[in-house]
């Protein structure tokens, strides 16, 4: 099949365009600029690449039209983040495709009240980024249902991989978390480090995609969560990290107006972000009908990405 990938040379994208080549796909990534994927592949070889800026074309109204005149069975939407956008593309495309999944996340569901949290669980969203995908996820799953445009959304948790410094234990993305848990120095946390954060690595996100492909007759009409099997606690992590560099763990716990006190105010704004939403989502939907298979726990998909940070000295 002829599949267009767009935003195919981003993280998710760098395991996904490989993959989907090494199953015999014929493979168009598009972009709105010229970069490098995160990690080499022979198989980009083999890739059409096409540079379209999306915020351009969609002012427009020419984004999704270009996208139908690739001719593609299956169209990979990765950089979707406005209803707008998203009824663009799907009504150039209605019709014209097999095929049309799109990257959402799981903060559509806002604070965690049952979990794990399930797909059937109400979406009560806050932030604007969180707000706008859950209301992409409702208009495209209700125009999927009535018109029958073959749409699938795939919710990820907090994407690690090597190449980009990952969600750490405080909440954040400051590196000097790892510095601190590396040389058994205390680490300060917010509360009692019992909230949760719920990664997955990108080529689990990659994986979910090519099997939402191969289930093509189960995954239309549906969203999937995509993470790892368990979520962390910021305690949990912690530890497991401090641990894992061979030390003992010495954490501190502070109520949240001291703790945010302690760093700078980008670093307290991404935590409360993470920490409020507290993500504990459930991946049996997604096993059932799809056949998800995430190859990385939470740890190991850390683990994995710091280990490439300390050998290439970015940390």
């Amino acid at each position: 099949m002829k599949i267009v990938v767009i935003g195919g040379t981003g993280h998710v994208g760098t395991y996904l365009v490989p993959g989907l080549v090494t199953a015999g796909h014929e493979v168009i990534s598009v972009s709105r600029q010229k970069r490098k994927p995160y990690a080499d592949h022979a198989a980009w070889a083999d890739v059409k690449q096409l540079v379209i800026d999306r915020d351009e074309e969609d002012s427009k109204k020419t984004f999704g039209k270009k996208i139908a005149k690739l001719s593609p069975d299956v169209v990979i939407d990765m950089i979707c983040f406005t209803p707008e956008s998203a009824r663009l593309i799907a009504e150039a495309l209605n019709g014209k495709v097999q095929h049309f999944l799109q990257c959402g996340t799981i903060w559509i569901h806002g604070f965690s009240e049952q979990v794990p949290t399930d797909e059937t669980q109400p979406r009560k969203p806050f932030g604007d980024y969180g707000i706008k995908k859950a209301a992409i996820e409702s208009w495209l799953l209700s125009y999927s249902r009535m018109t029958g445009f073959p749409a699938t959304i795939l919710h990820p948790g907090h994407i690690v991989g090597p190449g980009w410094i990952p969600l750490n234990p405080a909440g954040n993305f400051n590196p000097d978390v790892y510095k601190t848990l590396a040389a058994g120095k205390e680490l300060a946390l917010p509360n009692l480090g019992m909230e949760t954060v719920h990664h997955v690595h990108a080529e689990d996100v990659a994986q979910s995609f090519i099997k939402a492909i191969n289930y093509r007759n189960n995954a239309i009409g549906e969203s999937f969560h995509v993470v790892s099997p368990q979520a962390l606690t910021l305690r949990g992590y912690a530890t497991a990290m401090v641990e894992w560099f061979g030390r003992e763990a010495k954490l501190k716990f502070l109520p949240w107006e001291k703790w945010k006190k302690t760093v700078i105010v980008k670093d307290a704004d991404a935590t409360w972000d993470h920490i409020a939403h507290s993500p504990n989502c459930s991946i049996e939907k997604a096993k059932k009908l799809i056949n998800y298979n995430p190859r990385y726990t939470s740890l190991q998909a850390v683990q994995e990405a710091v280990k490439y940070l300390l050998e290439n000295k970015l940390i």
